[in-house]
């Protein structure tokens, strides 16, 4: 017969997550806010554990609408982190207290041709570390067979296709299409067009870097830090040979 100790454990555990930042108690623009941030995000942030981070609200918002909301867009609240006057309301729309304070702050500023910041006037999307938190199933849509390794891919990738390099770094030998996308929790290269969404660092780490010898994307993130291109970059990076890395909360572009 199995002890209790045999059939489940407790344990403490760390889980990144995403820090929800919210600017307003203002329900409607948080809606609208989450619908924007995650039409330029694509898939990037599916099935992402997310942490509300309303330190700097005095009111609370509508949680479950809230909630109702990042689940349709396939995210998942697991908690807040909020200042003890509304923690009742939190809870009783079912979202634990907890802290995600080793999540970054997010970044102010109109960035150049070649920066971004994590910006919005409603909410912000930013990676955080959120001590004992439940833990959530990994879902990777196609990932390194082991931790600390490099995933190779020697083919092209069409549009709709998505390769995520779990816990290493993606090489890609050929073109990364419109519609397509790379992620790893390490580094990106491209042997080919970028012409797809690459996002390095997933979990967070922000010394990650993106190298392509035919810059062209339609999104570029490191550790959750990201820019839509929405219009053609300059001439000296637009199809060029490029290195994209994080400063601080903007991202640098640079012609190699």
């Amino acid at each position: 017969m199995a002890t209790r100790s045999d059939t489940l454990d407790f344990k403490s555990a760390t889980l990144y997550t995403l820090r929800a930042v919210l600017h307003t108690a203002d329900t409607h623009a948080l809606l609208q806010a989450l619908d924007e941030r995650m039409r330029e995000a694509g898939a990037f942030y599916e099935n992402e554990p997310v942490i509300l981070d309303a330190l700097g609200l005095e009111q609370a918002p509508d949680w479950k609408a809230l909630m109702a909301a990042l689940r349709k867009h396939h995210l998942h609240p697991i908690g807040a982190q909020i200042d003890p006057a509304l923690q009742t309301s939190a809870l009783k729309a079912g979202l634990a207290p907890l802290d995600a304070s080793a999540g970054r702050p997010a970044a102010t500023g109109n960035p150049d041709p070649s920066d971004t910041r994590d910006d919005a006037p409603a909410v912000s999307l930013i990676p955080a570390a959120a001590a004992a938190a439940p833990a959530l199933p990994d879902t990777p849509k196609t990932a390194a067979p082991g931790a600390s390794q490099t995933l190779v891919v020697r083919h092209p990738l069409r549009s709709g296709q998505r390769i995520y390099a779990k816990g290493g770094d993606l090489i890609v030998m050929g073109q990364v299409s419109q519609g397509a996308e790379v992620i790893a929790d390490g580094h990106i290269h491209v042997y080919g067009p970028l012409r797809g969404k690459a996002m390095a660092g997933a979990q967070g780490r922000a010394d990650a870097m993106i190298l392509t010898t035919q810059l062209d994307p339609e999104l570029l993130a490191i550790a959750g830090v990201y820019r839509v291109v929405e219009t053609r970059l300059p001439e000296t990076l637009h199809n060029q040979a490029a290195q994209i890395t994080l400063d601080g909360e903007t991202l640098r572009i640079r012609a190699l």
